[in-house]
């Protein structure tokens, strides 16, 4: 997809906001949120994560001063069902077209934004909001996130970059709020998303054998500089978080501001994004509060996408909604405690139903404990990669897409197309302790019959509990929601031509 198509598409492209006085600089008696979510990057891309591969200080401050979640995973590892999940503190399944990537968002769900502005915040964003999504489909008024700040324009180092001041747009944002008033800001970086300009990382002076590649990956010059341009793309994301920090500390809001910065899902590479392996479900997740969130810690409980809204109404004080399946993890963060703190958070539940309007569904859903990662595939008799020569579900990129297809009927690089475009059985099991890249499936290894048995009938139950339909026999129902695609003629989204 082009670049211009996708920001029209995500509904970001805006028209210039006037110039107003700064915001004052007196903290609030609630505190501030501030959710910075970049678009399409893994857990494991950050410096304190330990990559070498970029450099994210803003990131790396947030989680020193705070608390860095090790288990932290999307809902569905694609854009617009991740985000419609963290706002509405459901899991994906319960949002009826909402649960599509290139769907719409029923009205009737509340979002966490709305019932702050009811409480008195000043709410706003900038970037990418809730999409690709058509929410005026639904009735929205306006984006799930809020109103769009995303008149302030730079110049970017490369056309791979949006030319959103995402740093001028929060302080814009912030010159419109009432003195003393609380505000809840949703940062969406448009970066990583794909395209990049080839050769950008490069350029900026990294090196081919920084790289970091997952070993499903063809290991080649080509390859590594497409992984080095995703890394520069994530530092630009990370440069204007830097910037909302010392903006925020400037106006001495900075220790009254719950900040949360994450992802939508794993990065544009094969057997990652819209995928249930950890490359694209599991994602970063840092969270620094002030005074009220003893920093420094390391925490290995399981958080999904659904227990944001609650744990950011809990900390603003307001009360979760009856429809909300996620649990606050605010526990959590105010323990003093590293490593497993709340026992009950040892398992986390992901899936995935229509990605491109352009393939058929490949519905699944998954089961991700510390040892194990269970998968259920619903259609094994699809591809999920589509037909080829498509083979773009996922987003794979030129690099190693290419690679990958002309490897594939030699040795180890058959093996590697095999795993990330061939059929997958109707199950999947991959023991963790001695498959940590989830690269070989134990489900037909008798070894492994009771495992495979227990961790489906958990699965199910839970599903069930929380009214999936695929799990209930009314799987047709996601089918049956039109697919939307942007329409350059009449400037909206429209339904996809199926």
């Amino acid at each position: 997809m082009k670049r211009r198509s996708f920001l029209q598409s995500a509904g970001v492209l805006a028209t210039p906001l006037a110039t107003h006085a700064a915001a004052s600089q007196s903290v609030s008696r609630k505190p501030n949120v501030l959710l910075c979510i970049s678009d399409d990057q893994s857990w494991n891309h950050a410096g304190a994560y330990g990559s070498k591969m970029v450099k994210t200080p803003a990131f790396d401050r947030i989680a020193r001063e705070g608390v860095l979640f090790r288990r932290n995973f999307t809902s569905n590892p694609t854009c617009s069902p991740s985000r419609s999940s963290l706002l509405t503190g459901q899991v994906f399944y319960r949002l009826e077209e909402g649960a599509q990537n290139w769907g719409t968002l029923p009205l009737k769900n509340k979002v966490y934004p709305d019932l702050l502005e009811a409480a008195g915040y000043h709410v706003g964003f900038t970037g990418k909001a809730s999409g690709p999504v058509d929410w005026q489909a639904s009735g929205w008024k306006r984006s799930p996130c809020g109103p769009e700040y995303n008149g302030k324009r730079l110049k970017p180092p490369n056309d791979g970059i949006v030319t959103f001041d995402y740093a001028g747009n929060f302080r814009e944002f912030l010159s419109k709020r009432k003195p003393g008033q609380p505000f809840c800001f949703w940062y969406g970086g448009i970066e990583p998303h794909r395209a990049y300009t080839p050769g950008c990382g490069l350029k900026a002076g990294k090196k081919l054998s920084e790289a970091e590649l997952p070993p499903w990956l063809p290991d080649n010059d080509d390859v590594r500089s497409d992984m080095l341009d995703y890394a520069f793309e994530i530092e630009w994301f990370d440069n204007q978080l830097g910037k909302m920090i010392q903006i925020l500390e400037a106006a001495g809001e900075l220790d009254n501001t719950l900040i949360l910065v994450t992802a939508d899902n794993g990065m544009p590479f094969p057997r990652s994004k819209g995928q249930l392996y950890d490359s694209g479900a599991r994602v970063p997740l840092a969270v620094r509060w002030g005074s009220r969130v003893k920093g420094g810690r390391v925490v290995e409980d399981f958080i999904s996408f659904p227990d944001y809204a609650p744990t950011i109404l809990e900390a603003t004080g307001l009360s979760k909604t009856q429809e909300m399946t996620g649990r606050s993890f605010l526990n959590v963060l105010q323990s003093a405690a590293s490593g497993q703190i709340d026992p009950t958070r040892d398992h986390v539940i992901t899936g995935r139903e229509r990605y491109y309007p352009e393939l058929l569904p490949f519905p699944c859903r998954a089961l991700r404990t510390s040892d194990y990662l269970y998968i259920r595939n619903y259609r094994p008799d699809r591809c999920v990669a589509g037909v080829p020569p498509g083979y773009h579900d996922g987003e794979f990129g030129p690099a190693a897409g290419k690679h990958l297809l002309a490897e594939r009927g030699q040795g180890a690089g058959r093996y590697r197309w095999e795993i990330t475009f061939g059929m997958r059985p109707a199950e999947e099991l991959y023991d963790l302790a001695k498959d940590p890249d989830q690269m070989h499936n134990v489900a037909s290894d008798k070894a492994y019959a009771a495992m495979l048995e227990n961790l489906g009938k958990q699965m199910e139950a839970e599903l069930v509990a929380t009214g999936d339909p695929r799990a209930m026999g009314r799987g047709d129902v996601f089918d049956s929601y039109p697919a939307r695609m942007w329409d350059s003629k009449a400037h909206r989204m429209l339904p996809h031509p199926q």
